[in-house]
């Protein structure tokens, strides 16, 4: 009896036990000797091992800087032998893993903190569009804000530093009450009082100082302020405040202010300086007096410097009586021109103003009446006079004055 393994692939000495027929067995070995071939192990090739313990010694020499270099790693080819000196990076390999992961990190925080900014002005435009929009450049915010806000407490608008380019978007309608005076009106969202006058940053002007310049800057505008924000001046007393920052040598200009104060008529008219309500007549509603403008300087003739201020002034009023409730607007904007010369050089007095121009634009009040008072128009006041003249927009600030415009009485289109 033959003891040769069979060739069919089978143990020896099983092949008599086996009931399995031969062609059997032979189809089975045949459909599965490819999958046999691939499980079994295998040896690593060259360039498998090669990389491989490239990656070995990367990961030793990481592990050895992070130590200080106190760590010993394996040498390739030995083992226990002193850490080999850094080496670049493989061409191919390309930089080690952590740097890689040290730039990924840094991106993530630039992106990260591109990401905060972005979430927060979404956020800051979500609560609040009125605010965000109006921080756009060149008043293009008014375009968006002025119609569309509907903040119980509209944002404020930054201060004005250059003539505007058109006049304000319509307020969000409703008609004033005595608790919110400025509703549907633009002025709602301008500043308070003097605070809303913010005069330029001072610099020399001819033979002048800065400190000079910048005192003909603040006594412009407390000049304004005595003659349009002073509480007394507003009820009708003497502006005494007001006259007395005018220089004394000025004697027409106050000797014509003092017969108007004294004596109202058509000619001797106090309003073209001073705004000023009858307090048996009105009463002024709440503490806030909305202002809206701009003040600038040049060099004037003879070395002196030339203070340009340009205001529009909203009064909120309501008859005298206690419970009267309806509220009306009286819009007044004033153009003041006042000068400083050098006192050393020219007869001045010294701490005081000398003014050049003023002129006014009054809106919302009766026309042919002269008793130097204002007189806004209730729903339930009769018109003295018929409008004759065409209509203008109060709030319109776009253009300036025209000394040369009709004094026709006309309509404005709000208040």
């Amino acid at each position: 009896m033959s003891t040769k393994e069979p060739d069919d692939g089978r143990p020896a000495g099983d092949a008599e036990k086996s009931s399995v027929p031969d062609e059997v067995w032979a189809k089975f070995v045949q459909d599965h000797e490819g999958e046999i071939r691939d499980t079994a192990p295998k040896e690593p090739s060259a360039r498998a091992r090669m990389v491989t313990a490239r990656l070995r010694e990367q990961e030793a020499r990481a592990a050895d800087r992070q130590s200080g270099g106190k760590r010993r790693f394996r040498k390739k080819g030995g083992a226990g032998a002193a850490g080999q000196p850094w080496q670049p990076d493989g061409w191919r390999t390309g930089p080690a893993w952590r740097e890689l992961d040290g730039r990924a990190t840094r991106r993530r925080r630039f992106l990260s903190a591109v990401g905060v900014v972005a979430a927060v002005a979404v956020a800051v435009v979500a609560v609040n569009p009125g605010w965000a929009l109006s921080r756009l450049p060149g008043g293009l915010g008014d375009r968006f804000t002025s119609s569309g806000d509907t903040q119980a407490t509209p944002t404020p608008l930054p201060p004005e530093t250059a003539r505007p380019t058109a006049a304000p978007y319509a307020a969000e309608p409703g008609m004033p009450t005595l608790k919110q005076p400025f509703t549907g009106s633009p002025a709602e969202r301008w500043a308070d009082g003097a605070g809303a006058m913010v005069v330029p940053k001072a610099t020399p002007v001819g033979s002048l100082s800065k400190a000079q310049v910048a005192f003909a800057l603040t006594e412009t505008k407390q000049l304004l302020v005595a003659a349009n924000l002073d509480r007394r001046t507003l009820l009708g007393e003497r502006p005494q405040t007001a006259l007395n920052m005018i220089d004394p040598h000025q004697t027409d200009l106050l000797g014509w202010l003092g017969t108007a104060l004294r004596k109202p008529d058509k000619r001797h008219d106090p309003l073209t300086m001073f705004s000023r309500f009858d307090p048996h007549e009105l009463r002024l509603v709440g503490d806030v007096i909305k202002v809206r403008g701009r003040t600038t300087f040049k060099r004037g003739d003879h070395g002196s410097v030339v203070v340009h201020a340009d205001y529009t002034f909203v009064y909120p009023v309501a008859h005298a009586d206690a419970g009267s409730t309806e509220v009306q607007r009286t819009i007044v904007r004033r153009v003041l021109d006042t000068q400083l010369l050098d006192p050393t050089q020219y007869r001045v007095t010294p701490g005081k103003l000398y003014v050049l121009r003023y002129d006014e634009d009054i809106s919302n009040t009766a026309c042919e009446v002269y008793d130097g008072f204002l007189h806004p128009q209730f729903t339930t006041d009769t018109p003295v006079e018929e409008p004759t003249g065409p209509a203008t927009d109060p709030y319109d600030r776009s253009k300036s004055l025209d000394p040369n415009r009709s004094e026709a009485c006309g309509t404005v289109t709000r208040t």
